[in-house]
């Protein structure tokens, strides 16, 4: 019934070169302040073994957690072809049956990504233009409010959709990453003992002997795996293999180079006071490389503003966001998408943030901490992964998630250091989502109890019909409800009001399942439970778009009766309304959710449904 989306036709390299552009966006700009932030955290100039401890703890941090956690093991529990943690939760969420703990966990995780979403393209376009001030000092005041023309400027562009300016992304990384490994590699060959970082006893004697501030480092330390959760989220839209070649052969080749020449000149004696990453930059070239620096930072907030928009998604047809206007901006791919009101929140969030941090140092206090607890939770799911899903053992299950548990735990206790210095930014705006999730979901569950408290069965409802004289008049009548059973409200409803029922009647309810993709031949199934009333359920994956006039056209070519030239469309409007029998959704919640149910999108944009055949049939619910 379930199979998974075709894969790429694009040869492999192809889609590795695109991918650079989509998917490493993130962690290929974190050396722009990765090491700088490490160094002001270990506190004044670093000793040879604080530099070279540091620089280790950096490179193991890409290998465990990058390598090892994610391209490894992570993308080869997928969902259909999908990755990521709202994806992994659908996946083992609904496996037996409804797993609450598992939910909860999973969208926690997805509300904490809004929150460092905010971040990232701030302090990546702060810290990629403060380059200018080593080379020209008097514009420093100016990299603030170009910062934030720059953002605004980015966010504004994307109801025109960004399938011609993605073509670029990929060349313009593959430029990026070149550059900085070929920078890495001058500085390494100016001291090259620099490479005896690479043995984890340097990072682990550091970790040692630094006493609690040497473990709170590892909260900047952090900072250089902050875009890892992309590599997983990413690998419906490339496949697992495009990201593996480009990880390998390219991307971590190339930060591992950077760090450890930035590391090799703090060991000649560079300055530490300014930006790190430029001081390798030979003078000439320090224009351009800004330049090259800004315009990666400009993609990598162009990847997390994407994948907003995608999570969204996801989020609202499984049922956890109110329905918002989605917008196709291109016919070339699924994921070219725009989401207005996701698209402007984030746009002013992000702003406030770079208006009120001001430099990319403070904003790097407030980042990570997100990233990581989200980390731990995608840990515990991987954990039931291997159980379920691999069939590990327990005990070998319980040794590879606990490793990565114990690495996650400690970036997470580390940056818990940062709350107080700002990390309570990202927390905040998490629980936002995350209430609004809560909310949507609790109200859209008792809409449904409340709908099916009142269902009549099919016979008596048109015995009823029949009884009393309703005349039946030509044409198709399709009803989309909620419930999956028995008469819709709605149907009944129709006929008080309107004292009239179509000859053909045909019930409809669509689900969407925990899985990405459903075949055609099992979306639909439908039976005839009364003369000329069929009753169908339409099952959609949580990255398809529901098409309802389609899904009538392979009922009538299955033998349902629908006139496709004469349908009519009866759409329920509804206003909540609180239960007067105190057994509803408590108070705030019952008004969030109304609010949220009176201004989403309607129904018939969501659902694709032509609106000049639709009726709509107003109707209290009460909560």
């Amino acid at each position: 019934m379930l199979h998974r989306r075709a894969a790429p036709s694009s040869p492999l390299a192809v889609l590795g070169l695109s991918a650079l552009g989509i998917v490493f966006g993130d962690i290929g700009t974190s050396p722009l302040y990765t090491l700088k932030t490490v160094l002001s955290l270990a506190g004044d100039r670093p000793t040879a073994d604080v530099t070279l401890g540091l620089l280790s703890l950096i490179l193991w941090t890409l290998i465990i957690v990058t390598s090892l956690k994610y391209v490894t093991v992570a993308m080869r529990v997928d969902n259909d072809g999908e990755g990521g943690i709202l994806a992994l939760m659908a996946l083992l969420g609904n496996k037996r049956h409804k797993r609450p703990a598992i939910i909860a966990l999973g969208l926690f995780g997805a509300a904490l990504i809004y929150g460092d979403g905010a971040i990232t393209p701030a302090i990546s376009v702060l810290s990629a233009l403060e380059g200018l001030t080593m080379a020209t000092p008097a514009v420093t005041s100016y990299v603030l409010p170009a910062a934030v023309v720059i953002l605004i400027g980015l966010f504004a562009i994307q109801p025109l959709g960004t399938a011609a300016i993605g073509r670029a992304f990929g060349p313009i990384m593959a430029l990026w990453f070149l550059a900085i490994g070929l920078l890495g590699l001058w500085g390494i060959v100016r001291h090259p003992g620099v490479l005896v970082a690479i043995d984890p006893l340097y990072g682990l004697r550091y970790l040692a002997t630094g006493g609690p501030g040497g473990f709170l480092v590892l909260g900047g330390v952090f900072l250089c795996v902050t875009g890892a959760e992309a590599l997983y989220a990413d690998m419906g839209h490339f496949g697992a293999r495009p990201i593996r070649l480009a990880w390998s052969a390219i991307v971590f080749p190339s930060l591992v180079l950077n760090y450890a020449g930035q590391a090799a000149i703090v060991l000649e004696g560079a300055p530490i006071e300014d930006n790190i990453f430029y001081r390798l930059c030979p003078a000439p070239l320090l224009i351009p490389l800004v330049v090259l620096a800004t315009l990666a930072t400009i993609i990598a907030s162009q990847s997390i503003i994407t994948g907003a928009f995608s999570m969204t998604r996801q989020a609202i047809l499984l049922g956890w966001l109110p329905r918002l206007r989605i917008t196709q901006t291109s016919a070339e791919g699924y994921g070219q998408i725009y989401v207005g009101a996701v698209n402007w929140l984030l746009m002013a969030v992000t702003v406030g943030l770079t208006i009120g941090f001001g430099k990319s140092d403070n904003l790097a206090a407030a980042y990570g901490i997100a990233v990581s607890l989200t980390m731990l939770m995608t840990s515990v799911l991987l954990f039931i992964a291997l159980r379920e899903i691999w069939r590990w053992s327990l005990l070998a299950s319980g040794a590879l998630a606990g490793f990565f548990l114990v690495v996650d735990a400690a970036f997470f206790v580390a940056n818990v250091a940062k709350v107080f210095d700002g990390g309570y930014v990202p927390l905040l705006l998490a629980l936002l989502v995350y209430g609004v999730m809560f909310t949507w979901h609790r109200g859209v569950t008792a809409v449904s109890a409340s709908l099916h408290e009142a269902l009549v069965p099919v016979d008596r409802f048109l015995a009823e019909v029949e009884a009393a004289g309703v005349p039946r008049v030509p044409g198709t009548a399709v009803f989309l409800t909620r419930t999956s059973c028995d008469t819709p409200p709605i149907m009944r409803w129709h006929v008080q009001r309107n004292r009239a029922l179509h000859r053909r009647l045909f019930v409809l309810t669509v689900q969407t399942q925990p899985v990405p993709w459903v075949q055609d031949g099992g979306r639909l199934t439908m039976e005839e439970v009364a003369p000329q009333f069929w009753r169908a359920s339409a099952r959609y994956g949580f990255m398809e778009r529901p098409d309802i006039p389609a899904l009538l056209r392979q009922a009538h070519a299955l033998g349902c009766g629908v006139d496709l030239d004469d349908v009519t469309y009866y759409i329920g409007h509804e206003t909540v309304v609180r239960r007067e029998d105190g057994r509803g959704l408590p108070g705030l919640q019952e008004r969030l959710f109304a609010a949220m149910e009176r201004n989403g999108t309607h129904v018939t944009d969501f659902l694709h449904v032509p609106p000049e055949s639709v009726v709509e049939i107003g109707r209290q619910i009460a909560i």
